[in-house]
């Protein structure tokens, strides 16, 4: 079992920048493949970015490509997430989850663990 507790949301004004970053539990976290994903209020939860278990393959949306950059750390069972020249429509609840095995995924039904959200502002 996985347990993923994301940090570093908050309220930033836009053009700033954010650094998230998820902490993992276990001692297998080199095998996961990480991804984040948001979800805005009455909108569906949707794909930021994903890196695989090597860290050799990435992903990201459209809407954050140039502007996110998705990272991971094995020695801290950390991935992050830095967030720059971040718009208001980048506000939402930011989750982390962890797939065992795969490369990585932009499908939601893919991942196994979930953490509980942090919270990205951007204000106008």
């Amino acid at each position: 079992q996985v347990q993923l507790v994301e940090s570093g949301g908050g309220l930033v004004q836009a053009g700033g920048s954010l650094r998230l970053s998820c902490a993992a539990s276990g001692r297998t976290f080199s095998s996961y493949a990480m991804g984040w994903f948001r979800q805005a209020p009455g909108k569906e939860r949707e794909f930021v970015a994903a890196i695989s278990w090597s860290g050799v393959s990435i992903g990201y949306a459209d809407s954050v490509k140039g502007r996110f950059t998705i990272s991971r750390d094995d020695a801290k069972n950390t991935v992050y997430l830095q967030m720059n020249s971040l718009k208001p429509d980048d506000t939402a609840l930011y989750y982390c989850a962890a797939v065992h095995g795969l490369s990585w995924s932009r499908r939601l039904g893919s991942y196994e663990h979930w953490g509980q959200g942090t919270q990205v502002t951007v204000s106008s």
